[in-house]
């Protein structure tokens, strides 16, 4: 500092008041600067020949690439002058590259070991018999989050200080730095999720990481390159530890679901609106819990049990339980379908669901039931065949067994033009895909 602030000083000295009393073939401001620069460059070599602590080696990088060619050589007093001579650097490159080396390996060290102290504080805390903090209504453990990013961008911000390629090498190994940590991150959850069940506060910690998904998953979105591999695989382990803790959360529901389930196909769905109330009210009861959830991850564990609800109704209307001989027993059917579908839909959109794709299978299954003509059922199944492709002949067979008025010819002509519909169609939403058919 006060070599700089000497060479600094005189410089200006030469440049205002001694450059004009020697002749302009002298060059006695490049005379002037090239001494006082070869000084101080015998004197950053000295020292990058000792033993240097790690700020050491990051003050002298800060010299050599940033405070000593920027602030000092483009000095609005001397940059004029000293761009006519070329001073070159403080260090060798060969000098500089080895002590950047040093510098990022350390740094890289560093963050990687504060990363790894911050996440067993945050496995400790897991352990604790208290309920995570709430933050405007939502569960969080943002701690973690916060410290691992905080220690991720200070540390590319003190790189960038030093140069800009300096910052690009250690982003990139921190980048990859990230996904390791978040690999063990979600072990860590895992672990507990598996040992911690009878854990007082199990279901707000679970809720609480996975709100602490999203401080991760928003920094990768605005500071990552969309080609990064990278940042694909932090997004898919994120996507995993949040899949992890909805699958938890949402056990003890749909276990409760099931038996209400069968009662559509137990009562020959002579009382499914009773079913369906019943249905929404014990749903009703779990969703209160999710509230604490941040609103995509709310919004997100409502669209699995919208779909799951819906899935479910299908798995029992392919029972192959009811079969029904008139188009007036088809009809009532289809009413009954209608008014639960409705109600459903309505239930789940009212709390949150936005996965209104699911909203007319259950209308078009009915109107596949309503219906008596052949030519129009083929329409109905062609149009419901591109809206859920995922759906195989199995399904439609079997969906197919409640409409008992249909001769074997007119099946098979049903069950042909689906397969010819769907033969080169691609899987969308899936909604048939895990719906097994005995």
């Amino acid at each position: 500092l006060h070599m700089g602030k000497t060479m600094k000083e005189d410089l200006t000295v030469v440049v205002k008041y001694i450059k004009q009393l020697y002749p302009p073939e002298f060059s006695v401001f490049s005379t002037y600067a090239e001494l006082y620069h070869n000084y101080f460059a015998s004197q950053a070599n000295k020292t990058a020949e000792c033993h240097l602590e790690d700020k050491d080696i990051y003050l002298l990088l800060s010299w050599v690439h940033n405070i000593y060619p920027k602030d000092m050589r483009k000095d609005h007093a001397l940059a004029e002058e000293l761009e006519k001579v070329k001073l070159g650097s403080l260090l060798p490159s060969s000098v500089s590259k080895e002590l950047e080396k040093k510098y990022l390996d350390s740094e890289e060290a560093t963050v990687k070991n504060s990363l790894s102290r911050c996440l067993s504080k945050e496995i400790q805390r897991w352990k604790e018999d208290q309920e995570p903090e709430k933050l405007n209504g939502y569960f969080q453990s943002e701690l973690l989050a916060i410290i691992v990013i905080q220690s991720i961008y200070g540390s590319q911000e003190r790189a960038k200080a030093i140069s800009a390629a300096v910052g690009e090498e250690l982003s990139r190994r921190l980048w990859k730095e990230l996904p390791a940590f978040l690999r063990s991150y979600r072990d860590a959850f895992e672990d507990f999720k598996e040992k911690s069940k009878k854990h007082r506060y199990y279901k707000p910690v679970l809720i609480a990481n996975v709100n602490n998904c999203w401080n991760f998953r928003d920094y990768a979105e605005k500071n990552m390159a969309e080609k990064d591999d990278n940042k694909a695989s932090i997004l898919s382990i994120l996507g995993d530890i949040e899949n992890s803790g909805f699958d938890v959360l949402l056990q003890q529901l749909f276990a409760q679901l099931k038996p209400i389930y069968k009662k559509f196909t137990e009562n020959k769905w002579d009382s499914s609106n009773e079913t369906m109330n019943e249905i929404i009210k014990t749903t009703s009861k779990h969703i209160s819990d999710f509230r604490t959830l941040k609103e995509p991850f709310y919004q997100a564990i409502m669209e699995k049990i919208h779909a799951h609800l819906v899935k479910e109704y299908i798995v029992r209307l392919l029972k192959r339980k009811v079969s029904l001989k008139t188009p007036a027993q088809q009809q009532n059917l289809a009413q009954s379908i209608s008014k639960n579908a409705a109600d459903l839909e309505a239930f789940c959109s009212s709390n949150g669901s936005k996965a209104t794709w699911l909203n007319s299978a259950l209308p078009k299954l009915a109107e596949i039931i309503r219906l008596q003509d052949l030519g129009a059922i083929k329409i109905e199944v062609a149009t419901f065949a591109t809206t859920y492709p995922d759906i195989r002949k199995r399904h439609l067979e079997a969906f197919l067994h409640i409409k008992a008025n249909l001769s074997r010819g007119e099946l098979k002509s049903i069950l042909g033009y689906l397969a010819d519909s769907t033969a080169s169609t691609p899987p969308g939403a899936p909604l048939f895909s895990n719906i097994n058919v005995s």
